[in-house]
C-alpha cells in the first residue's frame, strides 16, 4: 500500500533522524499528479460558520476579528470578584526561556579538541540570548560559527550544551480567549468615539478553554459565533437578533429564559438564554444574551448600553447534524467509527485493464452480450462477438469452446459483482442485492479487449485468451483499493467472486 517500509524508516528515524531525514528525501515524491476538480467534502463546523456569517451580514452586522491573546489584568478586570474563577479555565501562555549558555575554560577547550571555535560560538549563543534570532535559525547559526552542517551542528549542541535540552516553559501573563467577551471589551474601547452608533459587529472565531479532559460535551478549543449592538440597545434587542439568526437556521420557535449564572460582565438580571425548538429534541439552549455591565463598560471609557450575543457553534452543528459526541463531529478522524456505504466500496472496486478507446470499450460491452445471448450454446460452437475496426486495424473476435458437451460459457460469466452489506460478492443474475458493478463476462471482456487494441497496435494478427475457475477479483480483471479491502477485514466481511467463468475469446486482426 504504501511507498515505503515505515517500520524500518521509524526505527532508523529513532536512531539517527539527520540520517533518516537526509537518507528518506528521494521518498518524499511519489510522482504521480492527483486529479483536481470536483466538489469537495466540507466540514460540518465550518459549514455551519459560513451560514452564520451570510446571516448576520444579511442582517447588516459589520464583521471584525477580535484579539486572541488577552493579559490577564483584562479578564480581571472584566469580570471582577470573578476573575479568579474564570482565569482557571483560562491557558496561559509560555515558551522556552533564553538561557545564558555560558561557555568556561573547560568547555572551551572540549570545544577547540573538535575544531570548533568557541569564541565565535560565545558570539552567537550571546545573539540568542538577546533575542537577536529566533530559536528555529540557531542550529544555522551555530552550523556557520563552527563550518559545520546543520546535523553535526545539532549534535554539537546536543553533547556541549546538554542544558539547552532540559529547558522547561515558562508562562507569562499572557491568556488565551476563553470567552468572545474578552475580546469584544478592547474592540470597543477602539472603536467607541470614533464610529456613529448604534455600532453592529459580529465574530465567528476560536476560544479556548482549560477543560480538565475532552468528553461527549467538552472541548479544549471550540468556535464562538458572537456580536455587539453599542448605542440605545435594550434586551428586547437580543431577543430580536437571536431569533432572526437562528430563524435563517431552520428554528422557527423560541423561548427567553432568565440565565441563572450572572456573569459578572452583564447587567443583574439581563443574562438570558434563548431556547429553540428541535423537531425530535424538543426545547434546546442554543444561545446567551445580555446587556454588558455599564460598571464594565465604564472602565473601558464606554458610556452607552451594549448588547452581546453569543452561540457556540460546536452545539449547534450537533443539533443539527443529530450528533450526540461533540469529538465525533469535530475530529471524526479520531472519533467516529470507521464507516463505508455500499456505494463507496463499489466505487474503490475498478477493472485492472480498460480499453482506451471507445471501439474498445465497445468490444468489451460485445464480448458480454454475446455470453448473455449464446452462453448456453452448446460446444463445439464459435459464436462472432465483434466485428469492426481497432486501433487502425479490422478486427474480428470470437467466443469459442472446442470440447464437446460443454457450454459456451461457464455458469459463473454471467454473475454480477454487486456490494452488498459490506462484502464483494458475485452474485447470479436476477439475484443480484446490494450495488452492483459489473458482470463477470464486461469484465474479462474489457481486459481482453484492452489486450486487442494493444495487439492492434503492436501489429500482431491473432491474440487468444481464457478464463477458467475464477478464484479473486484478479482473476476477472478486478480490483480492490486497499482501503475498502481493509475496512471489510475490520468487518469480517467477504469477498466471494469465485465461480467457473470458463470462457475463450479469439481474435483476427487484418
Amino acid at each position: 500500500m504504501g511507498l515505503w517500509d515505515s517500520r524500518k524508516l521509524a526505527e532508523l528515524a529513532r536512531e539517527d533522524f539527520e540520517r533518516a531525514w537526509r537518507e528518506s528525501a528521494e521518498l518524499a515524491q511519489g510522482g504521480s499528479l492527483p486529479e483536481l476538480g470536483g466538489r469537495g467534502r466540507a466540514h460540518p463546523v465550518f459549514e455551519l460558520i459560513q451560514k452564520l456569517r451570510e446571516a448576520y451580514l444579511e442582517l447588516g452586522f459589520e464583521e471584525v476579528v477580535n484579539p486572541i491573546f488577552i493579559e490577564e489584568k483584562e479578564v480581571r478586570r472584566q469580570f471582577g470578584t470573578e476573575g479568579m474563577a474564570v482565569l482557571d479555565r483560562c491557558f496561559y501562555l509560555g515558551g522556552l526561556p533564553r538561557p545564558n549558555v555560558g561557555i568556561d575554560a573547560e568547555r572551551a577547550e572540549k570545544l577547540r579538541s573538535s575544531g570548533v571555535d568557541a569564541e565565535k560560538l560565545r558570539r552567537v549563543l550571546h545573539e540568542y540570548k538577546k533575542g537577536r534570532f529566533t530559536g528555529d535559525e540557531l542550529a544555522h547559526r551555530v552550523a556557520e560559527a563552527a563550518s559545520l552542517s546543520t546535523g553535526e551542528a545539532l549534535r554539537l549542541l546536543r553533547e556541549h550544551f546538554p542544558e539547552l535540552e532540559r529547558l522547561a516553559p515558562e508562562a507569562g501573563s499572557l491568556t488565551l480567549r476563553s470567552h468572545m467577551t474578552s475580546g469584544w471589551f478592547l474592540t470597543l474601547q477602539a472603536l467607541y468615539g470614533k464610529r456613529r452608533l448604534p455600532l453592529k459587529l459580529f465574530s465567528v472565531d476560536r476560544c479556548f478553554r482549560r477543560e480538565q479532559r475532552e468528553d461527549a460535551t467538552h472541548l479544549r478549543s471550540y468556535h464562538s459565533a458572537s456580536c455587539v449592538v453599542m448605542g440605545e440597545v435594550s434586551l428586547e434587542t437580543g431577543r430580536e437578533v437571536a431569533s432572526a439568526v437562528l430563524e435563517r437556521l431552520g428554528f422557527r420557535e423560541f423561548r427567553f429564559l432568565p440565565d441563572e449564572k450572572q456573569s459578572k460582565y452583564y447587567a443583574p438580571s439581563t443574562q438570558t438564554e434563548v431556547y429553540a425548538k428541535h423537531p425530535e429534541r424538543g426545547w434546546v439552549e442554543v444561545a446567551t444574551f445580555g446587556m454588558y455591565s455599564p460598571a464594565v463598560l465604564s472602565l473601558y471609557g464606554i458610556e452607552v448600553p451594549v448588547m452581546n450575543l453569543g452561540m457556540g457553534v460546536e452545539r449547534l452543528a450537533m443539533l443539527l447534524a443529530g450528533v450526540r459526541d461533540v469529538r465525533e463531529l469535530v475530529y471524526p478522524q479520531f472519533y467516529a467509527e470507521w464507516r463505508l456505504s455500499d456505494a463507496e466500496i463499489a466505487e474503490m472496486l475498478t477493472l485492472v485493464e480498460v480499453p482506451e478507446s471507445p471501439e474498445g470499450r465497445e468490444l468489451g460491452r460485445a464480448i458480454a452480450r454475446a455470453v448473455e445471448e449464446h452462453g448456453n450454446a452448446k460446444a463445439p460452437c464459435r459464436v462472432l462477438a465483434y466485428e469492426g475496426r481497432i486501433g487502425g486495424r479490422h478486427a474480428r473476435v470470437w467466443l469459442v469452446e472446442e470440447e464437446a458437451g460443454k457450454r459456451l460459457a461457464g455458469p459463473a460469466a454471467l454473475n454480477v459483482v454487486a456490494v452488498h452489506e459490506g462484502s464483494v460478492i458475485a452474485f447470479p443474475p436476477g439475484e443480484v442485492r446490494g450495488v452492483p458493478r459489473v458482470s463477470c463476462a464486461e469484465a474479462v471482456g474489457m481486459r481482453f479487449a484492452a489486450r486487442v487494441e494493444r495487439a492492434a497496435l503492436a501489429g500482431e494478427s491473432h491474440l487468444r485468451d481464457r478464463v477458467g475457475m475464477a478464484k479473486s477479483l484478479g482473476d476477472i480483471n478486478l480490483e480492490l483499493d486497499p482501503v475498502a479491502r481493509n475496512y471489510i477485514t475490520s468487518r469480517e466481511k467477504k469477498i466471494k467472486v469465485g465461480g467457473p467463468v470458463f470462457l475463450s475469446m479469439v481474435a483476427e486482426l487484418v
